[in-house]
């Protein structure tokens, strides 16, 4: 993983780079449609179809029997013919970068971890021969790009990624009180770009689910392959058991007292309440959901999820 000079963000180059983790994995194919069940597992069936669907320009992982030699020799390049089981499916990336992924107790904040799951899958899916899009929010703006296959879409995409995580504590503040660009948005919006048969990644903290986002999620995986990863800090899951420490919030610092017997219950109380709330609602949509710390390299946690047997769930 590329080193940042500030675990708070990362850059445009560092997100450039990571194509290098992505060329060691591979984006699976998601199950077809009629199943809510999407997984990211490839099918070991790649399948040759009959029916002959376009020649494009080789690329990387492409099956070098179904190289056209007449084209690649009239072209002076290499062309790869496709089949109608082969062609491209979009893939679409929805990352949050709100205010609450602005924290991290260890590794790099949520927003960067975010930031590097969607870079790595962009460039996942541009190798597959695959279109790219995505929806980057950030609790104050929401930008859309739709699918396309160029890399010029995918550098776009993660120029948007690098611009949108850099907040201040201004702008933490503001965001919390306007209650603009949240999950829901993003989730209604993508209901709107994604064609039928996509491939969908949620990359959130889920901190800020509602009693509608489940009906959303699962208004998506009912046409696509939809799976979550969600960023967590381990101190979200599991308080020091003693010491004062400050959190940041939009009024200033919030200081607590670990060994505070009952700020420990409520803490955990509320913890609880919320896991089974997510719980209850990638159940519900049919959503597949995967967990990421930010204490680890999402390079090394993706290549778990995409290798044999890396089906999520």
């Amino acid at each position: 993983m590329p080193n940042t000079d500030a675990v708070t963000h990362i850059g445009l180059s560092d997100l450039i780079r990571l194509q290098a983790d992505a060329r060691a994995l591979k984006l699976p194919s998601a199950r077809p449609v009629r199943s809510r069940q999407a997984g990211l597992q490839r099918s070991p069936q790649r399948g040759r179809g009959m029916a002959f669907a376009e020649v494009r320009l080789y690329q990387p992982g492409d099956d070098i029997r179904s190289i056209d030699w007449r084209v690649t020799a009239r072209r002076q390049a290499p062309h790869t013919k496709l089949y109608e089981e082969e062609r491209e499916r979009p893939v679409l990336l929805l990352c949050d970068l709100g205010p609450s992924l602005f924290f991290a107790s260890t590794g790099a904040f949520k927003q960067v971890r975010c930031a590097q799951l969607a870079a790595i899958l962009a460039w996942l899916a541009l190798w597959s021969g695959d279109q790219v899009g995505g929806i980057v929010f950030n609790g104050e703006t929401l930008n859309v790009q739709r699918p396309a296959r160029r890399k010029k879409s995918v550098l776009r995409l993660l120029d948007t990624l690098a611009e949108q995580q850099h907040r201040t504590s201004r702008d933490l503040a503001q965001n919390e009180s306007t209650g603009q660009a949240k999950l829901d948005t993003a989730l209604t919006e993508a209901r709107r770009v994604a064609h039928t048969g996509s491939r969908i990644f949620v990359i959130s903290d889920f901190l800020e689910i509602s009693p509608e986002t489940g009906k959303l999620l699962g208004a998506l995986a009912r046409h696509n392959a939809v799976s979550a990863l969600r960023v967590v800090d381990p101190l979200e899951k599991e308080l020091p058991k003693t010491g004062r420490f400050a959190v940041a919030g939009p009024d200033g610092p919030v200081w607590f007292d670990a060994a505070n017997p009952r700020f420990q219950r409520a803490w955990h109380e509320k913890v609880a309440h919320h896991e089974q709330q997510l719980e209850d609602c990638f159940r519900t949509s049919g959503v597949i959901a995967a967990t990421v710390s930010t204490g680890e390299d999402p390079a090394v946690t993706l290549k778990s999820l995409l290798g044999p047997g890396g089906r999520i769930g």
